[in-house]
């Protein structure tokens, strides 16, 4: 019997065939924490009275959520960091300002397909665009992994989602990934492996696909990941044969499997306030706006900032609408500048801010206040995700969301180009 991409990935890392369900021991290639999880997991770490990390060249430490600090709390765990990664002689060390996680390690190229990836952080499933298995742990366990550089873990049921038909040209990889949310709810694919293939996946470029398995936990997966091919292989300089075994057999088994036609598909919004509560941009009527946030994780990469550019050239934002960009990463904020990208954001009224994951989960650099109505290219809007509970989070595609801010409503792309 024939294995999906994860399950070849879990078995090799095991040493021997693995199966649905089944609890393994595996060995880890790659480990991340940041500003928040990550004084923690030093601590715990230090607690078990483990010494040494197994591997520091293994580890990689980013600063990223409440940084640049915000207060003198987060200036403290920021420094918690640099003296364990001073101790321990690791070298991969993100400081504040230089990008958030998810874009920064992708980019690095530090991770490699094929690879196993554990992070403290629940959208670690971003890397799986990589064709990698990519998931998030409790910062104990990251500790526990740093002490021993294996882990054990239940071999997740499979689903695959299989995309076809002609992309609209404002559709993109954000409105597929709440499409499917829509579609199979925020517990939908619960402790599963979102696997996604088809002719439209194929089309997609990283950025999109990085979209894709970033938001394949909202769904509740255990991690989500595209099957190698041409363009997974360009990414990372290398020729597609040396990742043509990086694929899911033929025979594979999957518990699920969904067909998603996008040939007409609107673009696609998350209202108040859960990421399963999706409807299309032109069901949602007059919804004046306050905020505009683009960036995150989720679409803080040079494509999402491109799309959003292009919305908004020639254009000012509404009066009264605060927008803020902030790039993924230093490399993203460089390319950004050098396309003019950033003069274009500038013109058109909007806030061009630091690499940091800033208002997305309410730290800083623009949180919502009580009432305010958000559409955020983020991947949550729970109650008091961005700021005040009572502030009304809309989720979107960069192009949905620089619309919005053109004409101070939630609005399609279509509506101002």
């Amino acid at each position: 019997m024939g294995q999906t991409l994860t399950q070849k990935i879990l078995s090799q890392k095991a040493g021997k065939p693995v199966k649905t369900g089944e609890v393994v021991e595996i060995g880890v290639d790659f480990t991340l924490t940041h500003d928040v999880t990550g004084p923690i997991a030093v601590s715990e770490f230090n607690r078990m009275g483990a010494g040494l990390v197994w591997d520091r060249d293994r580890v990689a430490l980013v600063l990223d959520h409440a940084t640049p600090s915000k207060d003198i709390q987060a200036a403290e765990a920021c420094r918690k960091l640099r003296r364990f990664a001073a101790e321990q002689g690791i070298s991969r060390v993100y400081d504040e300002g230089q990008g958030v996680e998810h874009v920064l390690l992708p980019e690095s190229r530090w991770l490699r397909p094929g690879s196993v990836l554990f992070g403290a952080d629940s959208h670690t499933v971003t890397a799986g665009a990589c064709a990698l298995f990519a998931t998030g742990v409790g910062s104990t366990d990251l500790a526990a992994i740093w002490a021993l550089g294996t882990t054990w873990i239940r071999v997740p049921a499979q689903m695959r989602l299989n995309f076809t038909g002609e992309m609209p040209r404002w559709l993109s990889g954000k409105d597929l990934i709440l499409y499917v949310l829509r579609l199979i709810g925020t517990n939908g694919a619960h402790y599963q492996s979102m696997e996604f293939t088809g002719p439209v996946i194929s089309r997609l470029d990283m950025d999109q696909r990085f979209t894709l398995c970033n938001m394949s936990v909202e769904a509740g997966a255990k991690n989500g990941i595209v099957p190698a091919d041409e363009v997974t292989a360009a990414f990372f300089g290398v020729s597609p044969e040396e990742l043509k075994e990086l694929v899911s057999d033929e025979d594979a088994t999957y518990e699920q499997w969904l067909e998603v036609d996008v040939s007409g598909m609107p673009p696609q919004v998350a209202v108040p306030s859960s990421p399963g509560n999706v409807k299309d941009v032109t069901e949602l009527g007059d919804i004046q706006v306050d905020r505009v946030f683009i960036g995150s994780c989720t679409n803080g990469r040079l494509g999402d900032l491109e799309a959003a550019a292009e919305v908004l050239r020639g254009k000012r934002i509404a009066r009264g609408v605060v927008a803020l960009v902030l790039p993924g990463s230093t490399e993203v904020f460089r390319e950004a500048l050098k396309r003019g990208l950033v003069d274009t954001f500038l013109e058109a009224g909007v806030t061009v801010g630091p690499p940091s994951c800033g208002p997305c989960y309410g730290g800083h650099l623009g949180v919502a206040g009580p009432g305010e109505v958000v559409v955020s290219t983020s991947n949550r809007n729970f109650r008091g995700r961005m700021g005040h509970a009572d502030a009304l989070v809309y989720l979107a595609s960069p192009a949905v969301a620089a619309a919005s801010a053109v004409t101070g409503r939630i609005s399609s792309p279509e509506e101002v180009i």
